[in-house]
């Protein structure tokens, strides 16, 4: 029997800000978009910089999509955005991500993003070394 490798997730610990929470007493659905920006910031500009490596340049996202599984309410303790990669093209990638704690998946959400050439205007291909950084990620690999 083949066992498949288990899918190597980026880990982001966000706390819930007193500012993220609605009149309704959870976290806005619109700034659940701010938790998924923070964690991809950290996993493509932020950890690869630490690291000594270059950071992912000129990405757009070009389509989100967010299922909200439970209500987040104001809490201590961070919960995590989990981040991995699920599709590898030689323009775009999908990330897939799970906002959750120990116990609970409070948001399931995926990003289509395309690496853009800024001074041209215009979609370019994922360097070699932004696609071997990506397939660290990559489920099923």
């Amino acid at each position: 029997m083949v066992q498949k490798t288990p899918v190597r997730r980026h880990i982001f610990p966000r706390m819930v800000r007193f500012a993220d929470i609605d009149s309704q007493g959870h976290v806005n659905n619109v700034r659940f978009f701010d938790y998924l920006e923070d964690a991809r910031l950290g996993m493509l500009h932020i950890d690869p910089y630490k690291a000594g490596d270059a950071p992912f340049k000129g990405l757009v996202v070009s389509r989100h999509e967010i299922d909200y599984r439970r209500p987040l309410t104001f809490r201590a303790d961070p919960v995590t955005v989990e981040t991995w990669v699920t599709e590898v093209r030689p323009v775009r990638f999908t990330l897939e991500y799970e906002i959750r704690d120990a116990d609970e998946v409070f948001v399931t959400a995926r990003s289509v993003l395309v690496a853009y050439d800024v001074d041209r205007g215009a979609p370019r291909r994922l360097e070699d070394d932004e696609l071997a950084y990506l397939h660290r990620y990559l489920a099923g690999e």
